[in-house]
């Protein structure tokens, strides 16, 4: 695989490049999101080494019609109000503002249309934002065709998506066939520290898992459990353990399909759940919605003493008010821990868990540190550190040579 970071001057000068970012954000939040910020430095290498940048990315899920298949990769749809809401142009001037340059929109309706290389010739900007990708049939289904068509957009290609990285796409598995492929800065960074603490860890090894579902984070358990000391569950994880051990969960969140893992290792002795909770009453249901302050205390003291955390999924609904306490908790053991010991190693990923550092006042805390990463990825996090091969790292090493 090579890497952008090591890429002579002369190899980018008068090319275009084509850039796979992450601007995955729902409609109605915040534009200017962590993962847009974190590809603009690999922008502006490419920018002062004299090369033009299309930028690719997907949003959220279109409603599409195939058209004719077999004769076109293009889609029969309708700018309906939820397709409007999908488009990548307002992204236009959050990226001219951080770019400090301006931005040419290249709109679905005429990416079909033009000679491609004339087309970017002709502008005088020398940053390009595609429409979202998913509004093409060929985008989610890998269709060469299509992957074909996006390498014509450019000289050469980098992946700097990770987030996206785990799944097998046209922009992202397939590109590489035919174009010089490498990891932007932001791809370079994951692959770098997550390897680190997947790989040889400093012990003690304390495992954080909440959000929603445990399903998802089963796989980083079982792979990571003979280096790991503790496993610290919150959220849906821990109400599926609690409902596996035939507790009451009123209308709490429990994953039912995880029930054969927490069988196999509820008595092992890594495990820790909560003691008390906050809960939501309503009628005759209850929600756990939070775990309680003993469990914020206990959780937080194994945190500052471990070597090694590893982060994924808050501990409870911290968007409603009264139930972000235990996040918060969390968030500050792990700066706690930052701060204290600087040979410690943490890894916080997950768009929840990112999102909700915004419950924090951060100028009071480090978020730059050598020992802290904070990843891009969620499936894709949990995906590396099972100890899965994913698509898009594997294409980067099987790249064209156009």
């Amino acid at each position: 695989m090579k890497f952008l970071s090591k890429t002579k001057k002369v190899a980018l000068k008068g090319k275009t490049v084509i850039v796979r970012i992450d601007l995955n954000v729902e409609p109605g939040r915040k534009l200017d999101s962590y993962r847009l910020k974190a590809v603009i430095p690999t922008i502006h290498f490419l920018r002062t080494r004299g090369a033009r940048v299309v930028l690719m990315s997907h949003r959220g899920y279109p409603n599409l019609k195939p058209k004719n298949r077999l004769k076109s990769l293009a889609t029969d749809w309708n700018f309906d109000k939820k397709n409007k809401e999908l488009s990548l142009k307002p992204f236009v001037k959050v990226l001219s503002r951080k770019l400090k340059e301006s931005v040419f929109f290249v709109p679905y309706e005429k990416s079909w249309l033009i000679d491609k290389k004339r087309f970017l010739a002709k502008q005088r900007e020398s940053v390009f934002l595609f429409e979202n990708l998913r509004f093409y049939w060929g985008e989610k289904t890998n269709d060469m065709r299509f992957a074909e068509f996006l390498a014509g957009w450019g000289d050469i290609y980098v992946n700097d998506a990770f987030p996206e990285s785990h799944r097998k796409v046209a922009s992202i598995a397939g590109v590489p066939k035919y174009l010089p492929s490498y990891a932007g800065f932001v791809l370079e960074r994951e692959i770098e520290n997550l390897g680190r603490v997947m790989k040889n860890p400093r012990r003690p090894v304390t495992l954080i898992m909440g959000g929603a579902k445990i399903v998802d984070k089963i796989d980083v358990i079982e792979y990571l459990w003979k280096k790991t000391d503790a496993v610290l569950l919150g959220g849906g994880p821990a109400n599926t353990f609690f409902a596996a051990e035939g507790l009451p969960m009123g209308d709490s969140l429990v994953d039912v399909s995880a029930f054969p893992f927490i069988r196999e290792y509820r008595d092992k002795g890594k495990i820790m759940l909560p003691v008390d909770s906050e809960r939501f009453a309503r009628a005759d249901l209850e929600r756990i919605l939070d775990i309680g302050e003993v469990t914020m205390c206990w959780f937080a003291d194994i945190i500052k003493n471990s070597e090694t955390v590893i982060w994924n999924g808050p501990m409870g609904l911290f968007e409603k008010k009264g139930f972000e306490k235990g996040t918060i908790a969390i968030w500050k053991a792990i700066f706690a821990l930052a701060k204290k010991n600087p040979k410690a190693r943490i890894v916080v990923g997950g768009g929840e868990t990112v999102a909700s550092l915004r419950l924090l006042k951060t100028k009071n805390y480090k978020l730059k540190t050598k020992n802290l990463f904070i990843s891009t990825g969620g499936g894709a996090m949990l995906d590396f550190l099972s100890g899965k091969k994913l698509p898009g790292i594997v294409a980067l090493s099987k790249t064209g040579k156009r």
